[in-house]
């Protein structure tokens, strides 16, 4: 009777919290809708994404296409175009609102997904609304939604292969989806293919790898099904397209947080390659080096972690709404046990510095910025390479006889209690039921 009154309380206790939590949240959501409204957002991501679809059933050159006032090229590959196509059954104000509304219910999953990584299974039900509730004030979900872009589902693609058991079949699938949108999840793909050769050596076949094959089969087929429907959009994609960085956007915007922009503004130029490349390279070995050492580990949260991070990073641009990863870094240093860390990162999502400065695509005004400007605009970059250096020593120390890393909180078992680890290398106790 005990026991049953126990579980009875706490069955109760969740599912008061999962209603706090989803008024909080409706009321968090509501607010933003009618601030960005209030805001008037462009929605001009989105609307590039109905040209491309509506180009597609056309039947007319995809890569020549521009579409809105601001002459925006198509710069994903076809695959992306074709997913794109039923966004012509809808009438633009009907677009945008489903766009809002898909954005939202996505950031929820990927908050999920996120607590599910960082914590596993131990998360309260409510949790997840409380943390959206907060989460959607932030500047790159903010400007997510308000570009009507589709990083929240690129998210939950990977997050989904990297949340599932190892025996699970479709694992995979997402990452490789994902790279035939947008490229840029393809790092995945090489830290599961790394990891899997290591492990190889060891044990032979492994989940790792089969991750890797699942990831790429996924790819191969989303990205040569394309090429059957859109043949000569795939070869122009894939000979010339892939290689022009430069229609993306200007290099040098503030919007621009990978290592190349903050490069192109610290140099005053527009070509930084001579110093960015050498740069991203060492960047690149270094980071997928903490995300390959983590998932040997069985650190799988670290391990994504960085890798997002790296690709974040290295990437000719990373704009600031690429970096909606934040929220699982965010949730990774709590599990740690690094509160204060985890606050000062969080507010620097929140503080929307990088558009504190003078920017304009017709003036060029961040080619001139000055020391605290250039500070401001490369505060996302230097929070990633902080966060690569603390998971490097973290690992280092776990390594050391008798190490464990800073914020285990992992307690010694004790008569008539348990524990049980999370992702982050801290630990849940549980008093016994009864």
């Amino acid at each position: 009777m005990t026991v049953f009154t126990s579980v009875l309380a706490r069955v109760t206790a969740d599912r008061r919290s999962v209603l706090v939590g989803a008024g909080v949240c409706l009321v968090s959501f509501a607010g933003f809708w009618i601030a960005q409204r209030a805001a008037a957002v462009s929605m001009i991501d989105v609307m590039v994404y109905r040209a491309e679809g509506r180009t597609v059933l056309d039947g007319l050159d995809l890569y020549a296409m521009r579409a809105t006032r601001a002459g925006l090229p198509t710069t994903y590959p076809p695959f992306a175009a074709l997913l794109f196509t039923p966004l012509t059954l809808l009438g633009v104000p009907e677009m945008r609102t489903l766009a809002t509304a898909g954005n939202l219910v996505l950031l929820v999953v990927f908050l999920r997904l996120s607590l599910r990584l960082a914590f596993r299974d131990a998360v309260r039900p409510g949790a997840v609304l409380w943390v959206a509730a907060a989460a959607v004030w932030c500047e790159p979900v903010w400007t997510t939604l308000r570009y009507g872009q589709i990083n929240l589902l690129i998210g939950i693609a990977v997050l989904w292969d990297l949340t599932r058991r190892d025996g699970n079949r479709w694992a995979g699938v997402g990452i490789g989806l994902a790279t035939a949108v947008k490229l840029t999840p393809g790092l995945f793909a090489v830290m599961l293919l790394i990891t899997g050769l290591l492990r190889f050596r060891e044990a032979g076949w492994n989940p790792w790898l089969r991750k890797t094959a699942t990831a790429v089969g996924a790819f191969l087929v989303a990205t040569l099904g394309s090429a059957v429907v859109l043949p000569r959009d795939s070869h122009r994609f894939w000979t010339d397209i892939v290689f022009r960085a430069d229609r993306v956007g200007r290099v040098e915007a503030a919007a621009n947080q990978s290592l190349r922009g903050v490069f192109a503004r610290v140099l005053h130029t527009v070509d930084p390659a001579l110093w960015w490349l050498p740069v991203a390279a060492v960047v690149a070995v270094a980071g997928l080096a903490v995300s390959v050492t983590a998932a040997r580990r069985g650190r799988t949260a670290e391990a994504t972690v960085a890798c997002a991070a790296t690709a974040l990073l290295i990437s000719p641009i990373s704009w600031s709404h690429h970096w909606v990863w934040c929220m699982p870094m965010v949730l990774l240093l709590v599990a740690h046990g690094r509160a204060e860390w985890a606050t000062a990162v969080g507010m620097g999502f929140y503080s929307f510095a990088l558009w504190r400065v003078p920017h304009g695509a017709v003036e060029r005004l961040e080619l001139d910025q000055n020391r605290s400007q250039m500070i401001l605009t490369a505060l996302y970059p230097t929070m990633a390479l902080g966060l690569l250096l603390y998971l490097s020593v973290v690992d280092r120390r776990e390594r050391e006889p008798g190490g464990r890393p800073p914020g285990d909180l992992t307690v010694a078992k004790q008569p008539g209690r348990t524990t049980s680890s999370t992702a982050g290398g801290s630990a849940l106790t549980k008093e016994p039921a009864g």
